[in-house]
């Protein structure tokens, strides 16, 4: 069975009005200030160069106060980011403030370090946080001009156990318009750029987090994903992150909520520089929910079943994969099969090469109890009313409408949604789901491409706009998955792979984290390339 003639012309569509509205875009949007040949500081502060892991260790042992690390972050946000525009609203004064009291703490503590360990594993050290996630006091707007003003009163619950861990936040930073693109690029805040390449993309939605921390301003930090909105960023800025099992790790007061069955697809996660933290960052974002995943169990890699897939077999709607991606990945698979003494099976997914149409239909179905997702078009307009597409297509011509090109596009690809799902598509993600279970098993990985190429410079995602299916596909199987980096590329950008597992064996793909960042170098100071 393949595509109906329906669903052929859906495909055209999606193409066609891509490509008038890129041309459009290409032709009358205003040009940027050149970057070409500037390029980040490198670090200089020994501080910087830590995992929160060891900077935790120091603290608690009086070998560094909080406030001196807290110091050294600033000074470094305060230097990359008139580059970068990844931080949006910083709180350095209260982060000041609340390292002063961690070191006092720490002064009148008499249990000892292992006290303060067990209770607060993340004391005085610092922390970046998306600005979807509701971070009290601070801005809750995800660049949406309309929410100007609004400002949380809470916290998410994530940030909030990480804060009771001892983290401090040091300020929110920039998403694509809504959460629901790849670029970080709003009108609010304007555009975000990537620490290897400042003419290049740092990814989206999560893209002020892995700019920054690609730029060694952030140590750790939180992200969301339901397409790729954790890894692409982590991808492109040359990080780590987890895309953690659905379910696990709360959603609440975020922005934009999840409606329909889009909690089935969203996750929220850690993002850092370091392998090591990955796992203490995700027992203390769970909370109650930990015991849901074997954090505690220890993982021999060795008695792994191990798999790669290369590409996506050849959609209509996603490019090829590059030839260094291609190339770095079947290092990863050499270095597995010389150092473990383990076989790494290549496989392939027919219905793979459906990822977007997967994911497209998907993200439109309505719950169980037949409520469908927020209309985009409704978020667009919020607080007030809804906005039409069309209409602000019309006003971005005349550089009027208050929203980027992406977020036109896909309130204008939402347009085109029919009401029923393709039964095709349906069949093709249920046949996917099996194999792929029955693949994996509880002691299965896979090694997949994070996307079909590097970092893209800026905007060029609009004329590529479907390769997220890499990403994305993923969110709708309900898998866990770690974004790995690689190492830097032809062009100096970072190179990466996803590792994925079954549901709920998040901690296999954590502990081949911590195996790729030994072999291949991990993080590497964008300033020093």
């Amino acid at each position: 069975m393949a595509l109906s003639r329906l669903e052929k012309a859906q495909v055209w569509l999606y193409k066609a009005l891509m490509g008038v509205v890129f041309m459009l875009f290409r032709l009358l949007s205003p040009r940027r200030p050149a970057m070409s040949g500037k390029k980040l500081p490198p670090v200089s502060s020994p501080l910087l160069v830590m995992s929160a892991t060891q900077l935790a260790k120091k603290i608690r042992r009086k070998e560094v106060s909080s406030v001196e690390v807290v110091r050294a972050y600033i000074d470094r946000i305060q230097e990359v980011n008139p580059f970068l525009n990844a931080v949006t609203k910083d709180r350095f004064d209260a982060a000041l403030q609340e390292a002063t009291q961690v070191d006092k703490l720490i002064e009148e503590e008499t249990g000892g370090e292992e006290v303060l360990e067990d209770r607060l594993p993340l004391l005085g050290v610092p922390l970046s946080v998306k600005e979807s996630f509701s971070l009290q006091g601070m801005p809750l707007t995800t660049g949406v001009i309309s929410r100007r003003g609004v400002v949380a009163t809470v916290d998410a619950p994530p940030v909030a156990l990480l804060k009771r861990a001892g983290a401090i936040p040091m300020g929110v930073t920039n998403t694509s318009e809504l959460c629901m693109w790849c670029e970080s690029h709003n009108h609010l805040h304007g555009i975000t750029s990537n620490p290897y390449d400042l003419e290049r993309i740092p990814g989206g939605s999560s893209g002020g987090e892995g700019s920054i921390l690609g730029a060694a301003g952030a140590v750790i930090g939180v992200g969301s994903d339901i397409g790729g909105s954790i890894r692409m960023p982590c991808f492109f800025n040359g990080i780590f992150g987890h895309k953690t099992t659905p379910g696990v790790v709360s959603l609440d007061n975020q922005y934009p909520p999840c409606t329909g069955r889009h909690p089935e697809y969203c996750s929220s996660g850690p993002m850092c520089r370091y392998a090591e933290d990955l796992l203490p960052m995700l027992k203390i974002m769970a909370g109650p929910n930990a015991h849901m995943l074997s954090l505690n169990k220890k993982v021999d890699l060795k008695k792994l079943r191990f798999f790669t897939i290369p590409h996506d077999g050849g959609s209509q709607m996603t490019y090829p994969v590059s030839k260094e991606l291609m190339e770095i990945q079947r290092k990863v698979v050499k270095s597995l099969e010389a150092d473990l003494g383990v076989k790494v099976k290549e496989v392939s997914f027919p219905g793979l090469r459906y990822g977007f149409q997967i994911w497209d239909t998907y993200m439109a179905l309505p719950d169980d109890e037949g409520k469908t997702p927020t209309p985009f078009a409704e978020l667009m307009g919020e607080p007030g009313r809804p906005v039409w597409p069309l209409w602000e297509l019309l006003k971005w011509l005349i550089g009027k409408s208050e929203h980027t090109m992406a977020a036109i596009g896909l309130g204008l690809l939402e347009m085109t949604h029919v009401s029923k799902p393709s039964p095709f598509i349906i069949q093709q993600k249920e046949k996917l789901q099996k194999e792929v279970d029955e693949l994996l098993g509880t002691d299965g990985v896979f090694l997949y491409p994070s996307h079909p190429r590097v970092a893209p410079k800026h905007h060029h995602p609009l004329f590529r706009p479907f390769d997220f299916a890499y990403t994305g596909v993923i969110n709708i199987l309900g898998l866990p998955v770690t974004q790995c980096p690689l190492g830097l590329g032809e062009e100096g950008l970072p190179l990466g792979v996803q590792v994925a597992a079954g549901k709920l064996q998040d901690h296999l793909t954590l502990e081949v984290a911590l195996y790729l960042e030994k072999t291949f170098g991990g993080w590497r100071d964008p300033g020093a390339n």
